[in-house]
């Protein structure tokens, strides 16, 4: 006998759908998985036949075939056990097998029947409402982030019994209740720019960095503070849109980062390690899978101690810098994921802070920077738009009352230059003035003689680069976004070429 249910895989952070047949027929006692089942897929056959015996329904001693269709995607994870189980006792009668039809089933069996949380839900929320299903039955642990895609009926199950009971009478279970706004909870952030004392410089710095969504190194020696100033970054970024609530969370869904939470309402702050791997920080994997660059997306990936990363890791942040997205070319296919970050790089100012140097004050010369700095490629050091050096904080700073500016201040600011930029570029894909292409740049962000004027200076000075001075003019952009003016002022360019700290090192 014949049954079939719907379920679904994932490819990027999108789902697609997987129709389970399950053909139960006679001859010599077997289980064969069919459609490119990866070894977790294969091991469901264990997971289904004690799950069913435990909670006391009869296995089929016959050849028992299921088909993951389509067969020519290869498919992963144990989110097939549910279907699985549900298809072989549909082929018992069990049920009507028409209301099988209706849903789409996802879920992980433990040995005793009870359901386990699985990975990428909420796309697979996403195509049940796409394919006009009736609804989706997950474990009650995915519930609330299935809830977020609205339109579509949610039931989260703690058994296989319970949906059994389900499939056999539907009318007698009520769709989860739950509403968005329950869910989607404003940010609460534990740390705050108030705990950072002094550094006033590069609190403007980093101010001005979120305002604008651009790239900032800090450079300076232990201790100075440039760890906590960067994890306080997201604390003064604007609140996410429900738009980017979904993007960031359908990411952490597919990575298996939710643990229980309905949806990811803070701004992303990673932090990988210098060891990290080009896969790691990018995404990889037979079947590819979200790295650190999108786990970091509409928020901030840190990289601390920057030029001790490989440069071959460094050198694939181009893409997802410049583009806002990273592309993952497999033999079988070719999957994208977004994106959009604001890097934040740390480093010292030379290789060892503490030998060597020509003040006590932790000074460099220029050649030892030079030999630190050529660690890391001119061209991504060019895609970094502020570069701000972090000095070693005095003790009076320390032991000072005075009393810091918080994040919540720091990000009304943030949030209104945010949307100044969001009504200039409203009808183009740009959120940000770092996103400006060479055609906007000319549009928004002229300047008049005496602005000219300082630009040639500091281009003869510092041997800027054409993208250099791209960069100066969106940072400048920004700071007079900052000041509600329509115009960028001499005073503004000069700010932002103090931002270019590392130009003379090249």
């Amino acid at each position: 006998m014949l049954s079939k249910i719907y379920s679904s895989s994932l490819i990027g952070v999108d789902a697609y759908l997987v129709e389970v047949e399950v053909d139960v027929s006679h001859g010599m006692p077997s289980f064969i998985t069919v459609g490119l089942p990866d070894t977790a897929v294969k091991e469901s056959k264990e997971r289904v036949r004690a799950a069913l015996k435990n909670c006391g329904f009869q296995f089929p001693t016959k050849k028992i075939t299921v088909n993951l269709s389509p067969a020519d995607r290869k498919k992963e994870g144990p989110s097939f056990d549910l279907p699985i189980a549900l298809g072989i006792l549909g082929c018992s009668n069990l049920f009507p097998a028409g209301n099988m039809e209706k849903f789409l089933f996802l879920g992980e069996l433990t040995l005793d029947g009870r359901l386990k949380s699985v990975r990428g839900v909420l796309p697979s929320a996403v195509l049940a409402k796409k394919k006009n299903l009736e609804g989706i039955v997950i474990p009650k642990e995915n519930e609330k982030e299935a809830v977020l895609v609205g339109g579509i009926k949610v039931y989260g199950m703690e058994s296989i019994i319970q949906v059994i009971e389900f499939l056999r009478i539907p009318e007698n279970f009520s769709p989860s209740t739950y509403e968005k706004e329950e869910i989607i909870s404003s940010p609460s952030y534990s740390i705050d720019f108030r705990d950072v004392k002094g550094q006033h410089h590069v609190k403007r710095a980093l101010e001005v960095a979120a305002a604008g969504g651009h790239n900032v190194l800090m450079i300076g020696p232990p201790g100075a503070g440039k760890t906590m100033l960067a994890r306080r970054v997201a604390t003064i970024l604007p609140p996410m849109t429900f738009e980017e609530i979904i993007e960031v969370t359908k990411i952490h869904s597919v990575a298996g980062l939710l643990h229980g939470k309905g949806a990811v309402t803070e701004r992303p702050f990673r932090a990988p390690h210098h060891t990290i791997s080009d896969a790691g920080l990018i995404g990889g994997g037979h079947i590819p899978k979200p790295g650190e660059v999108s786990l970091a997306h509409n928020g901030v990936l840190f990289l601390d101690e920057l030029p001790e990363f490989q440069r071959h890791v460094l050198e694939v942040l181009r893409q997802p810098i410049e583009d806002g997205m990273v592309t993952i070319s497999r033999a079988s296919s070719s999957v994208t994921f977004p994106s959009r970050f604001m890097l934040i790089a740390a480093m010292n100012p030379c290789e060892d802070i503490y030998r060597g140097l020509t003040k006590d004050d932790f000074d460099c010369t220029p050649a030892q920077r030079r030999r630190y700095y050529s660690k890391i490629s001119s061209p991504l050091l060019d895609r970094i738009d502020i570069q701000v050096e972090v000095p070693a904080i005095k003790f009076k700073e320390i032991i000072s009352d005075r009393e810091e500016e918080s994040s919540d201040r720091i990000r009304k600011r943030v949030t209104k230059a945010r949307n100044i930029q969001l009504e200039r570029f409203k009808n183009k894909k740009i959120f940000s003035n770092s996103q400006m292409t060479p055609k906007e740049i000319k549009k928004y962000c002229r300047i008049d003689e005496d602005g000219k004027k300082l630009m040639e200076m500091a281009i003869t000075k510092f041997g800027f680069s054409a993208r250099a001075y791209d960069r100066v003019l969106k940072v400048a952009r920004t700071i007079a976004d900052l000041e509600e003016k329509a115009n960028i002022e001499v005073s503004h360019i000069s700010e932002a070429i103090q931002y270019r700290i590392m130009d003379k090192y090249w």
